[in-house]
């Protein structure tokens, strides 16, 4: 488990590096683009549909990420009044539900991804299938996450206040913070 844990997080930090790459390449791309067009009256055809490909990878790599720091956002407003076992069941059917969807998520990207390997983009004339594999990595990603953490819950690893996975609202989080702190006697802070 350690080794997978490792594994995990070493794909992690590569796939935050890809995204700032990726970033970076559409930045300069789209910025090319813009100069290219206005200041000299032409352009870069392979701009747009690059960035955009760029764009579908860049969302379902941060994705990934998001899913193992638990950046998703969510209500936790009833489990969060549950007992100990009430949120465990809620997190274990939740996490079963999850990788139904993202072996759905699989099936359907390897499925297209196969139907366009031989579909070429129409200004770039690469495959197609470049597009849908970013839902492949994502769902091989995504499943290795949630299987570790269905593992922790079943295998009794998770501590009671580890098993809310999601983050509430930015505001939600602050509010709370102010009436802790105001509970406390503590001096409020601004944010």
């Amino acid at each position: 488990m350690v080794v997978i844990d490792r594994f995990i997080g070493a794909v992690c930090r590569v796939l935050e590096f890809a995204i700032a790459l990726l970033l970076a390449a559409m930045v300069v791309l789209v910025f090319g683009n813009v100069v290219a067009r206005y200041g000299f009256n032409s352009g870069i055809t392979l701009s747009e549909e690059l960035s955009r490909w760029m764009f579908i990878w860049l969302t379902f790599l941060g994705a990934v990420i998001a899913l193992k720091e638990r950046g998703h956002l969510g209500m936790d407003m009833v489990v969060a009044k549950l007992p100990t076992a009430g949120k465990k069941i809620c997190l274990v059917v939740g996490q079963i539900l999850m990788l139904y969807i993202v072996g759905l998520m699989f099936k359907g990207s390897w499925d297209q991804a196969v139907i366009n390997a031989d579909v070429s983009a129409p200004v770039s004339g690469l495959p197609m299938a470049i597009v849908y594999a970013s839902g492949l990595v994502f769902s091989v990603m995504a499943g290795l996450i949630i299987a570790m953490d269905l593992y922790r819950v079943l295998s009794g690893k998770l501590q009671d206040q580890d098993l809310i996975m999601v983050q509430e609202s930015e505001e939600a989080v602050q509010l709370k913070q102010i009436l802790e702190d105001a509970g406390n006697g503590a001096p409020r802070r601004s944010a």
